[in-house]
């Protein structure tokens, strides 16, 4: 097989892979699991598909036309992970609400530095996951197993959305913001529980045990999520109110988890956000698994990963909005 033959060759099943991540908006873990693995792959496929592409344009092949024409299809996928959005500095000036996410993983790089940190945000919403929730609540704030909510606004209703056995946890709250009632949910899909050890390569004759073991983690937690996703549907889908779903989905974009949590949501970053929206930094690769999305009557005017700071294995995530 002559050089160009081959590059063809793994040009078109990478661009056979990429698709299949698009399939992920209809096609369900509990149908094919495996499929949703192919989205934590996808800057890789993608990077892999533009330098081939780059290849055929060099060598003057009119196959590069069909394949730069194909690299459209995924304009968007690509803007979920790295975007650049028009400045709207002199719009933060009319903000109704500031919203920040943060997993904290359970206080363990310094609870008082991370209490410091959120004061220091004077967010109107504030949501945490992985927090130790055994303490006494207060009028200002709710909590369930795992996640709370913090709002400077009068909380009118709230309930819990997975009451299972499962290591995740949601609920919603209906707040008024100085009038305006707001469905504010809080996600924090079951974890995967995964160990450095399991991504480190060992050698070519370890891998493919390595790779069984974490498709016996991750299949079943994608099984999982499906479940949980249904119900948190159910708030957003039948909310007389506007929605902010926020939280840790412990999922990448172009996921079934990412589509299908924000269907008919406008996910925050892609309108407003700006350079690489990886939000957990454990691991050397690149993952975003923490979002705000909002519905479209409310309009985003920041979003920013705050990359400068390691309080946790997460950066939080802040917003700004309109309340239209």
């Amino acid at each position: 097989m002559k050089l160009s033959q081959l590059l063809l060759f793994i040009h078109i099943v990478v661009a056979v892979l990429l698709l299949c991540t698009l399939g992920n908006a209809w096609i369900p873990p509990n149908f094919l699991g495996a499929l949703n693995l192919l989205s934590l792959g996808f800057p890789y496929l993608i990077i892999v598909y533009v330098i081939l592409t780059f290849v055929w344009v060099i060598k003057r092949k009119k196959i590069a036309i069909a394949f730069a024409l194909g690299a459209l299809l995924f304009y968007n996928p690509v803007r979920r992970w790295v975007n650049f959005s028009p400045k709207t500095e002199n719009l933060k000036s009319i903000r109704d609400i500031k919203v920040l996410t943060f997993n904290v993983k359970y206080g363990d790089f310094g609870w008082e530095k991370v209490k410091k940190y959120i004061t220091d945000q004077n967010a109107d919403i504030i949501l945490v996951q992985e927090k130790d929730t055994n303490r006494a609540i207060r009028k200002d704030m709710i909590k369930y197993p795992s996640v709370i909510l913090k709002t400077k606004h009068k909380i009118l209703r709230q309930e819990s959305l997975i009451e299972d056995k499962a290591r995740g946890n949601s609920f919603y709250a209906d707040i008024d913001i100085n009038g305006k009632i707001i469905r504010v949910v809080n996600v924090y899909l079951e974890p995967f529980r995964l160990h450095k050890s399991m991504l480190k390569f060992d050698g070519f004759a370890k891998e493919g045990g390595k790779i069984a073991t974490l498709l016996s983690h991750m299949t079943p937690t994608f099984k999982a999520h499906e479940d949980q996703i249904k119900k948190i549907r159910k708030v957003i889908d039948f909310s007389p109110y506007p929605v902010i779903l926020a939280g840790d989905f412990n999922s990448v974009p172009n996921s079934y988890e990412y589509y299908n949590l924000g269907k008919d949501l406008q996910d925050a970053f892609l309108t407003v956000g700006n350079g690489a929206s990886t939000s957990f930094h454990d691991y050397k690769v690149p993952l975003r698994i923490d979002y705000i999305f909002t519905s479209k009557s409310i309009i985003p005017l920041s979003y920013k990963v705050d990359q400068s700071v390691k309080l946790s294995d997460h950066y939080p995530v802040i917003a700004e909005f309109l309340l239209n």
